[in-house]
């Protein structure tokens, strides 16, 4: 299939990832119209199975919200007011193992 128009990081990632971004968006498309608002829909829904590990996407371990951000709802979610992590799934993973992904990563400002 063509992925011309998927973001870098999901050219990258399981063809998995690419199926679920690319079936949100044209749903969300038909929703919301072209634009921002299918885009970010479709991110979210990508997050819940999939987070982001450098420049890539790939499977969670544990299915559901990667963030406060992502766990919100309603109103507080459009505002966007809780903490979102980038699509790293900070709710799903021990400090520790956070800790050695940007150890990986080579991610300064560590504590």
């Amino acid at each position: 299939s063509d992925n011309t128009g998927l973001p870098a990081t999901l050219k990258r990632s399981p063809a998995k990832a690419q199926r679920t971004y690319a079936k949100t968006l044209a749903s969300a498309e038909r929703s919301y119209g072209p634009g921002e608002r299918a885009r970010r829909t479709a991110i979210s829904s990508l997050k819940h199975s999939f987070e982001k590990v450098g420049d890539h996407w790939e499977p969670k371990a544990h299915k559901g919200p990667s963030d406060p951000q992502a766990a919100a709802s309603g109103e507080v979610a459009r505002r966007g007011t809780q903490p979102s992590y980038g699509g790293v799934d900070m709710l799903g993973q021990s400090r520790q193992a956070l800790y050695e992904r940007a150890c990986a990563l080579g991610i300064r400002g560590r504590s």
